[in-house]
Order: C-alpha cells, then structure tokens, then sequence
C-alpha cells in the first residue's frame, strides 16, 4: 500500500497522503513522497491542477512524534535529525509553492501542527465543516515554531500569536473567517467543490497560471513599487506568448480560445 495514492483525472492530479492510522502524519517517509511526487508533477506538463487530501478521518495530525522520539536516540539527543527533518519538511513545503500547478488542499477532520502549516502552504484550501485546525504543540511543550511562518503569511498576526500560545483549535467557519481556508462547505459536498474549483482552475492556461503563480509568491516580499516593476515585467513576457495572443483574439471574436497548451 502506497503512503501516498496518485491518481489524474482530467489534467488535475489527486494525492492522498495515505497512513490513516497514523492520522497522515508527515513521517520521514510521507515527506519525502511528497515532494519526490510534486517534482515529478512538476515536469508533467498534462497536469494542471493538483489536489492534496488526508485518507481516513484526518487531514493530517503534523510530524509523527514516535519517529521524533526515536530520533532523540542518537547519540547527539537528535539534533542533527531534528536539524534534518525540519529542513526536509521546509523543503517540500517549499516546493508545494514553487510547483508551476496550484496546489489546493482537500480538508477533514484535523489540519494540526505541521498538518496545519500544510494547508496554509497549499495555494488554496477548502474544508468541511467540523474540520478542526490547530498549532498545538505548545501544549506537548514544543512550540510551532516551524509551522508559525505559513500560518502568519496566512492570517492575522494577534489571532496567529493565539493560536500558537494558547494551543487551542478554531473550526472551519473560523478558518474561513481569518483567511486561513478559501471556505468552509458540507462534508458530503467536500470532494465536489474541491473537483469544481480545480477543474476551473485546469480549464486556463496553464502557461499562464504558470507564470502568474510564480509572480504571486514572488512579488509578497517586495516593496510595493519594486512589486510593480516585477510584475510588470512578468505582465510584457506572457502578453508575448503565441497563447496569450489567442487567447485575447478569441475574446475580442467572441470565440473559445484554441491554445496549444
């Protein structure tokens, strides 16, 4: 049984991270499936869209603590594997945001500690009500300090300082409300409107979308007037692709764009 399930659809690609009795949670072998598959997706230009679930009744329940607390065996009391695996997990958080497809998170059950920094990295989520999200590890005396910086690109910093200290969980509406989620939907109608907004999205250029996904995290850390000129910049080098000039003379002769890509 694979840890993590792939399957594409229609040009959207579905992972399920897959060790329910584990609750999902991002072991050694779960990150490193990860981002070996986001790579691979990387280069299947077929692929689109992606979308990222937990199977069983979570999400993901963060780092798995029996592999950390193994780890501290080592001769140096695990620092250099804690060193490693929160380096690894940065990574490939990393390269959820780096990917050229958008990545949206399919969200049930519990998104905690490093499960919720998952979902703040993912480009967009969508949860079903009841979905409890949570940095929780202050309550086990280890801070989230890892999943803090998703989480605080993501909502408020005074209600992300809250949830950090406090430990305590915030469901779905809450979610929604803060930014932390796109919007909070029925169980029974979770797996549908995750499928229409990734079909959605699969259905534009994915040059474009390409493009405009890279610009988006790029120009976050900029200055507003250096934020312009990026994306100015990014805005000559799509109006120059044959698709894009397609796509905006189908628009003006009131037909569907005919894209080779």
């Amino acid at each position: 049984m694979a840890i993590l399930e792939r399957r594409v659809t229609d040009g959207v690609a579905h992972l399920t991270m897959n060790a329910p009795e584990r609750l999902n949670a991002l072991s050694d072998e779960m990150i490193l499936a990860l981002h070996t598959t986001l790579d691979d997706i990387a280069e299947t230009r077929s692929i689109r869209a992606v979308i990222l679930s937990g199977s069983g009744k979570a999400f993901c329940a963060g780092h798995d603590l029996k592999q950390m607390t193994e780890g501290r065996q080592k001769p140096d009391g695990g620092r250099g594997y804690f060193a490693d695996l929160f380096n690894r997990c940065a990574s490939m958080m990393a390269r959820v945001q780096s990917l050229p497809q958008p990545v949206i998170a399919q969200v049930h059950g519990i998104a905690t500690a490093a499960g919720c920094q998952l979902v703040a990295t993912c480009d967009m989520a969508i949860a079903a009500q009841g979905t409890r999200f949570g940095v929780n590890g202050v309550n086990i005396g280890l801070f989230c300090s890892t999943p803090m910086v998703a989480l605080t690109r993501n909502i408020p910093r005074k209600q992300a300082f809250e949830m950090l200290t406090t430990g305590q969980f915030i469901e779905a509406d809450r979610a929604e409300a803060l930014g932390l989620i796109n919007r909070a939907v029925l169980p029974e109608h979770l797996a549908a409107e995750t499928q229409e907004l990734a079909n959605t999205v699969a259905a534009k250029l994915g040059s474009a979308v390409k493009i405009g996904k890279q610009a988006f995290y790029d120009q976050l850390s900029m200055t507003t007037d250096a934020a312009y000129a990026h994306t100015g910049n990014v805005m000559v080098e799509n109006m120059l692709h044959r698709d894009t000039e397609e796509g905006i003379a189908a628009f003006l002769d009131k037909r569907d764009p005919r894209w080779e890509q």
